[in-house]
């Protein structure tokens, strides 16, 4: 039987796992980490019965019992914070580490995670981005498999089975193009919360789907291509494609296309991962295809969506850049959440932090963390206007 943990069992990917887990029957998992939502964790160690699990903080760990002692459910062992984390990823019966945290806390956890040679199903866009030269190497070094969750990632994945990396000309990712893909300049900056939070296709957290709408969730997944698959930004290319049925494509040397097609679900990409090389029934409709009346495709309007060219320029760059550009993006999402700025402006926060940064190598996990922290600080800074925010490390 295969043992799993979850990193981020509350949310979104987090709780399609256990869907999955439950549906195929022969999978257990002996930990989980979930952050602010303790009802619904507690539900699910009561269901799930993990040996460890960890929690935000104390406060959250006390909340936790309380919730558990209501259900009247085993209490498994608690620890918190990036301790527990790292201790739920490197959990020693564990043989796949699900990474589905959101932002940067899930940075540390996976690298940890790899380094003791697990089996990784990557949800986590952040930790490649941030650090993807880290984790590779990491994973040479101790063989572990990194396995994409991400729905266009996992298409590639699997239209480049089989396939020789000579014979691709260049990935192509899809994008649905949010919620605002055929909105004005205007539209999209005097978008609200609510506007922006509801995404055509896909359900998600809201990071993510705050993400989808400006595209740099788009633009998080060229970097990401480029360590899962080791292709350079000049090969990987995105298209916009309202449906969502085309997940993503691989462009071959003599001009044939390989599209991977399935319904909007993530359940489909995660049980991929999770059962990888084989392929096993699964719980999703089927796809209809005689009900599909079109396929459209059209190329990235890069005046309305910036943060998909900074993406590039950010992955052109190398170095702590892309790493400061997360950052400065996790700052931005969290304002514009907040109602402190209009959804455009995120870009102008994530263009001004790049450019008042010094880009450095990264050769250890300390070059991560320093770059991320000025970063948040920097983006601080543009919001706020306190030299406070601001680290002196650049």
């Amino acid at each position: 039987m295969t043992s799993i943990s979850i990193l981020g069992s509350t949310g979104s990917i987090g709780c399609n796992t256990l869907k999955v887990v439950q549906h195929l029957g022969d999978i257990r998992v002996v930990a989980m980490a979930a952050g602010r939502n303790t009802h619904r964790f507690a539900i699910q160690i009561a269901r799930m019965q993990p040996e460890l699990v960890s929690c935000l903080d104390e406060a959250r760990a006390e909340a936790l019992q309380r919730e558990l002692h209501g259900l009247h459910a085993k209490e498994p062992r608690i620890e918190v914070g990036e301790a527990g984390l790292v201790a739920v990823a490197t959990h020693p019966e564990a043989d796949t580490v699900v990474s589905a945290t959101v932002g940067a806390v899930g940075f540390v956890p996976t690298l940890r995670a790899i380094e003791a040679g697990k089996r990784i199903a990557l949800a986590n866009k952040e930790t490649l981005v941030m650090a993807g030269e880290l984790m590779t190497t990491a994973a040479q070094r101790s063989r572990a498999e990194i396995l994409p969750v991400d729905s266009e990632h996992n298409a590639i994945h699997q239209c480049l089975r089989g396939e020789r990396k000579s014979e691709v000309r260049r990935l192509i990712l899809t994008a649905s193009g949010g919620p605002f893909r055929d909105k004005s300049k205007e539209e999209i900056s005097a978008a609200t919360r609510e506007q922006a939070l509801d995404h055509p296709n896909w359900k998600m957290g809201e990071k993510i789907t705050i993400d989808s709408a400006t595209l740099m969730n788009k633009g998080l997944e060229v970097i990401e291509a480029k360590w899962l698959f080791g292709f350079e930004a000049d090969e990987i290319s995105v298209v916009v494609h309202p449906q969502s049925v085309v997940h993503s494509m691989v462009e071959m040397v003599d001009g044939s296309i390989i599209a991977q097609i399935g319904v909007t679900d993530m359940r489909h990409a995660i049980q991929y991962a999770l059962t990888f090389p084989h392929r096993r029934e699964n719980s999703t409709e089927p796809l209809d295809l005689a009900a599909m009346s079109r396929l459209d495709f059209a190329e990235p309007d890069l005046e309305r969506f910036p943060c998909l060219g900074l993406a590039y320029d950010a992955l052109r760059t190398g170095g702590t850049m892309p790493t400061v550009l997360s950052a400065a993006n996790e700052v931005g999402v969290e304002a514009f959440l907040a109602g402190r700025i209009t959804l455009s402006e995120i870009a102008r926060i994530n263009r001004d932090t790049m450019a008042a940064h010094q880009p450095s190598q990264v050769k250890e996990i300390a070059d991560v963390l320093t770059a991320d922290t000025w970063a948040r600080g920097h983006a601080n800074f543009i919001l706020t206007g306190s030299p406070a925010a601001v680290s002196t490390t650049n």
